[in-house]
């Protein structure tokens, strides 16, 4: 245990000194940004080797770099001391660099054994096919990496968790030499996470490099041999795992002390802004579910994955049918049956999967900001482009959004960013209560105490607000009240005072410690 940074540590064997794979002086730039400025770095054979930074920071440009989907500008990338000339996606796969970004990128009308396939051979037109040989060989990938997937299953079926094993299943059968992992435990749940770890630490022992990225300090304390902090594009340090701390890592990331990461919250909730009454939904899992939100008050909802919290969350936003239970706001009931009924009622929701369901990653940042409020944008049926602009200036002001201008494109700005353009969406749209899935989910630590301050902030204005979060620290350090949930139900309510990791903890695992409230305490 290292004392200093409070988080366990576990030792490695040492890895090879001499480099497998290095990045030399890497420049890169787009335009007037120089997104990478003499990056240097090398990954050994046998280590894991965490790349840190804030969104922004270069690291995905740098990922890129390393395996051929960018060129730089200048400096050089070698394999086993050779120079890579021409580098490509397809020269870095077969030089053995395989990497896993945290958005699953499957075939989804092919099956999990054709996926497999295709990353280990490639596609052959007019070659005969060995399928049973296929199924076999991705049969034992998947048995390698604990996932209890049938090969012939069609890939665009399986959860986000099973995507995410699906693509370490393919990059092992790859034999890679570097294995990229991108926030890779970020779908997954506890036991997959554990059962990765055990992967990852099996693959060191046999002598693969592992990139590690991640923004959970915890990962890299329990995995990392050596860790490299990007700020700005460049490398600030490189140095060992063991002995640095978590107030450190955090410092040499932002280039200052993080003073607060959860803001002050002098609390004074008002009335019941939402209450639901023995909400029962088939259609989403949940059942006899009661709970109150007041105003100016931040309500933690917290679970193990699969308890259902962001089904209710579906369900209050009316994507999900009611088979029983009633919804009031501010003391009327109402009736959903859409999220546009929510909308009209008072209710915004920014999704766990901002980019897939959050923001259009295609569309400027305007064109978001305005999505959900097109009615007002677009009096008589033509959109009014100047109210538009001048709308999302008012929000890139308001939450500080890093952008060059209104008609950006969101797939260009940080995770941060992009979460900021999903709430300016929604708090458009002036919402009673505001719902988030896992709102600060891939960001970095700076990004997550901007939207921290920003949800306090909204909170203080009398917004009632509900959040979703699986990070313990998140739910504890800004919550007025936690409600836990587990198998579709509530099993418990927590004040502030009452919280601890335990107490969340045992509720989630359907315990009920004399020390924490009675499961479906009414809320008060």
């Amino acid at each position: 245990m290292d004392a200093r940074a409070g988080l366990t540590t576990t030792s490695h064997p040492p890895a090879e000194s001499q480099p497998l794979l290095e990045a030399i002086q890497i420049h890169k730039s787009f335009g007037g940004v120089h997104a990478l400025k003499g990056v240097t770095v090398d990954i050994r054979r046998g280590e894991v080797h965490a790349l840190v930074g804030e969104n922004g920071a270069g690291k995905s440009t740098l990922i890129k770099v390393l395996t051929g989907a960018l060129i730089p500008d200048s400096g050089e990338v070698r394999m086993r001391g050779q120079t890579i000339e021409h580098n490509s996606p397809a020269k870095a796969r077969s030089l053995g660099i395989s990497v896993i970004y945290q958005q699953p990128a499957l075939f989804p009308d092919l099956t999990v054994a054709e996926n497999i396939s295709v990353a280990k051979d490639g596609l052959h037109l007019w070659r005969k096919v060995n399928w049973r040989s296929k199924r076999e060989y991705a049969a034992k990938a998947l048995q390698r990496v604990g996932a209890r997937i049938r090969p012939d299953t069609l890939a665009g079926s399986l959860s986000m968790p099973e995507q995410q094993l699906v693509e370490i299943a393919k990059a092992i059968g790859t034999n890679a030499e570097v294995l990229i992992l991108d926030e890779p435990t970020a779908s997954l749940g506890e036991e997959d996470t554990e059962h990765l770890f055990d992967i990852l630490n099996q693959l060191r022992a046999e002598g693969t490099a592992i990139i590690y990225i991640s923004h959970r300090f915890e990962e890299l304390f329990r995995l990392a041999d050596r860790v490299t902090v990007l700020r700005d594009g460049a490398s600030i340090i490189t140095r060992p795992m063991a002995g640095i701390t978590n107030e450190e890592l955090i410092r040499l990331m932002i280039g200052r002390e993080l003073q607060r990461v959860f803001p002050s919250k002098d609390s004074q909730p008002g009335e019941i802004v939402l209450e639901v009454r023995n909400l029962s939904s088939r259609a989403a899992g949940v059942r006899d579910i009661s709970l109150q939100v007041r105003r100016g008050e931040i309500v933690g909802l917290a679970g193990l994955v699969g308890s259902g919290r962001t089904q209710l969350a579906e369900t209050l936003f009316g994507l999900h049918s009611l088979d029983g239970g009633e919804i009031f706001v501010s003391g009327k009931p109402i009736h959903l049956h859409s999220p546009a009924d929510a909308v009209s009622n008072g209710l915004a929701y920014v999704p766990e999967d901002r980019r897939r369901h959050g923001v259009v990653l295609e569309m400027s940042v305007a064109s978001n900001t305005t999505l959900a409020n097109l009615d007002r944008m677009a009096p008589g049926g033509f959109l009014d482009f100047s109210s538009e602009q001048e709308t999302a200036a008012s929000f890139i002001r308001q939450l500080a959004i890093k952008t060059p201008g209104p008609d950006t494109p969101v797939k260009n700005l940080s995770g941060g960013n992009q979460q900021k353009v999903a709430l300016a969406r929604w708090l458009l749209t002036k919402p009673q209560i505001l719902i988030l899935d896992e709102p600060t989910q891939g960001i970095d630590v700076g990004a997550k105490a901007e939207i921290y301050h920003l949800m306090v902030r909204l909170a203080k204005e009398g917004m009632g607000v509900l959040m979703i979060s699986s990070d313990m620290l998140e739910i504890l350090g800004l919550s007025d009240r936690i409600l836990v949930m587990a198998g579709g139900k509530l099993a418990g309510t927590l004040t502030r005072e009452e919280a601890t990791p335990y107490s969340v903890l045992a509720l989630a695992l359907g315990h009920s410690p004399s020390t924490v409230g009675q499961p479906n305490e009414p809320a008060s």
